[in-house]
Order: C-alpha cells, then structure tokens, then sequence
C-alpha cells in the first residue's frame, strides 16, 4: 500500500477534527474523501502533508511511518498537494510559480516543466504573466501543476472544482484522470461527489471526523444514504447521463469564473 492513515486522530485546541479515521491509497489509484463541510476532509489532506500535528494515530508512506516527519521532507518523499484555495503566489509569474513547486529538488527540473507544459497548454502561454491576475481555472490549473512540479508519487487535490464555471470542471476532472493514466496516484477531496465518484475507484465518506463509509466508487454512486445525502437522489444511470448533459450545454451555463478569461480556459483541450 502506497499511503496508509491509521486511526488518526487530531485536535484544534480541546476540538476534535478527526476521531479515528483510517484511509488507505494503492499506487496507481484515485481515491475520493466526500462528505459536508467540516466533516475532516481538508484536515486529513493537512495532517497527511505534515501541516497539521497528529495527536494519536499513524500515517505510513511507501512503507515508512511518516508521522513525525517535517513536511518538507514529506514533499521530497514523494507527496506533493494542491491546496484549497489554490494559494498561488499572486505578485510572482506562472512560471516563479511553478519552479517554486521544485524548490527542494536540486536536479534539473526542465522535463517536468515541459510536462506540465504539455498538460497545461494555457500556463505555457501566460508564462510571464503574474499568477494573481489569471482567471480562477488558470489559477486551478497553476496549483496543480506546481504541486506536480515536486515529482510526486501521491497527488493530494483539495477541492479543484471550488468556484469554478461548469465547463471548466469536467476540463479538470479530465486533467485529473489523465495525471493518473501518467502515473501519479492522486488522492481527491471533493464537495462535487458525483464528479469525485465518476473518476475514483475508491471512496470514503467522511461524517464529523470518522469514516461511515467505505467502497468501490462506482457502488457508491448507486448507495442509496450517499444519494440521498450528496448526489440530489440520483443513481448512477442518472448521473452518467446528468454529466453528458452538463458537457453539452456547458457553454451556455454561467459560473463563479465565468469570464472572458475562464471562456477561454473552457476550450483549452488536455493534451491526452
């Protein structure tokens, strides 16, 4: 198993914000964490990447126990994350911003630019271009494609879809499939849970900071308490054919990001 979270618990103070959560990710998966806000979602990404402290528990990483270790180092064994909110350095360029995702590597990093290049066809083209005034899916496709920059085994995404227009969700739900098909095991925190179970082939259903479900994605989609409580009620039939709908009628539907610049975005295609 490449990354292992054994009955993990963690604190905010006297708070409670994960009660025991176990997790596991095979290399060459994607595993999706749904659930509502301040389930433990964001928390569990944190303490796996080293930002948060455990206060009991274990995280085992490419066979190792990774728990005291800084998260620095984590990002040189092999966990590299894009985090909620993008956190972009906004007053640097797209490519300052990517480099700055090689920071700790000291060997020549040109071919993983070009691959992020090639993935990113848009960050090649606004390369000079300050990180702050790029639309808010360029900005998306920035986070990931720093965090790819670190080489990573495992790919932790937090939220990518967060505010952004329709079309430009399933552009980087494609992103996020093929980063797979490349190699790169990608653990997925996602609120959009039937995007997150259409690509996944593992999911966890966090509730108050303990996991009350664990299965194939694919079953989960037609579970009926996970359609109830985060898929509107719809099976999985009903959401294949949901999503061709969405792709069709992408081009009319406004967003959060719905502008000249995320139009653009839209119909930038992912090298595949």
């Amino acid at each position: 198993m490449l990354l292992e979270i054994d009955d993990i618990h963690v604190h905010y103070g006297k708070i409670a914000a994960l009660k025991g959560i176990s997790v596991s990710v095979d290399e060459g998966e994607i595993v999706t964490l749904i659930g509502a806000n301040g389930a433990g979602k964001t928390t569990t990404l944190k303490t796996i990447s080293g930002l948060r402290s455990l206060s009991s528990g274990a995280v085992r990483f490419d066979g190792r126990d990774i728990s005291r270790m800084p998260g620095h180092k984590r990002v040189l064994a092999g966990i590299g994350q894009a985090p909620e909110g993008r956190g972009i350095f906004p007053g640097m360029t797209v490519e300052e911003n990517l480099l700055m995702g090689a920071y700790a590597r000291k060997e020549d990093v040109s071919k993983e630019l070009a691959q992020v290049h090639e993935l990113f066809p848009r960050l090649a083209e606004r390369r000079t271009q300050a990180g702050g005034t790029m639309s808010g899916g360029e900005q998306q496709m920035l986070a990931i494609g720093r965090a790819l920059m670190a080489k990573p085994k495992v790919l932790l995404l937090d939220e990518p879809s967060m505010g952004l227009a329709p079309m430009l969700v399933q552009q980087i739900f494609s992103i996020i499939v093929e980063i797979n098909r490349r190699g790169t095991t990608v653990l997925l925190v996602e609120q959009n849970a039937q995007q997150a179970l259409q690509i996944a082939h593992r999911a966890y259903v966090l509730e108050t900071g303990r996991v009350v479900k664990a299965a194939p994605a694919g079953d989960l989609l037609d579970d009926p308490q996970v359609r109830a409580a985060y898929l509107g009620g719809a099976s999985g039939a009903d959401l294949a054919a949901a999503s061709d709908v969405a792709s069709a009628e992408a081009d009319d539907t406004s967003g959060a990001d719905d502008t000249p610049e995320a139009d653009d975005d839209a119909e930038e295609g992912t090298s595949r």
